[in-house]
């Protein structure tokens, strides 16, 4: 994943991690629950104004960018916390088809509709 969008540090502080021994899984889970929240929203995420900038200057932005707010990178955690929690494909008792509510109730607002 290139766009960070949420730092390892910040992932690890929201999972109250304060070992290096799951740096590389906490990183994979990370990277996928960005992707994740990125192709919810159906739209590109950049981690700031500036690069936004240089992808709209050079005609590579896509369809109606966006910077990275406070929204999107609580729901980036939240799809960590569902990812990093939840470590098995079968959980037994829950029934999960969907994004998880919070991060849901994060990103939606942002997504790109009618596409």
């Amino acid at each position: 994943m290139s766009v960070e969008l949420v730092t390892l540090e910040q992932a690890k502080a929201h999972l109250r991690v304060t070992h290096d021994l799951e740096d590389a899984d906490i990183q994979l889970k990370l990277n996928a629950a960005t992707e994740m929240a990125v192709t919810y929203l159906d739209r590109a995420v950049y981690a700031d104004q500036d690069t936004m900038d240089v992808a709209l200057a050079s005609d590579t932005a896509g369809p109606f960018p966006m910077v990275a707010n406070d929204m999107v990178r609580a729901g980036i955690l939240l799809l960590l916390g569902d990812l990093y929690a939840n470590r098995e494909e079968t959980v037994t008792g829950t029934i999960a088809t969907q994004l998880p509510t919070g991060a849901r109730a994060c990103l939606r607002p942002l997504r790109r509709m009618g596409v």
